[in-house]
């Protein structure tokens, strides 16, 4: 017999997950791009545009990742 309760639980899975962390990275990678543009400090500006370009690449990972699974789901 099933637990009523794991009936009416929200099921977050591994895809919804790397879903999530795709978008964010995204995110981030576009606001440290703005706020390297909107800082008068020389330092600051690059270490948002340093954080920009490798938040980018977490995004990109992650994307990859998430088209190979569409892929395996389609197969």
């Amino acid at each position: 017999m099933e637990d009523t309760n794991d009936m009416n639980d929200v099921k977050i899975t591994s895809y919804d997950r790397l879903m999530r962390a795709w978008e964010n990275s995204m995110e981030l990678a576009r606001d440290f791009e703005v706020y390297s543009k909107r800082v008068d400090d020389e330092e600051l500006k690059e270490v948002f545009k340093k954080f920009a370009e490798e938040e980018g690449l977490h995004a990109s990972k992650f994307r990859e990742l998430l088209l190979k699974r569409q892929k395996e789901k389609m197969q």
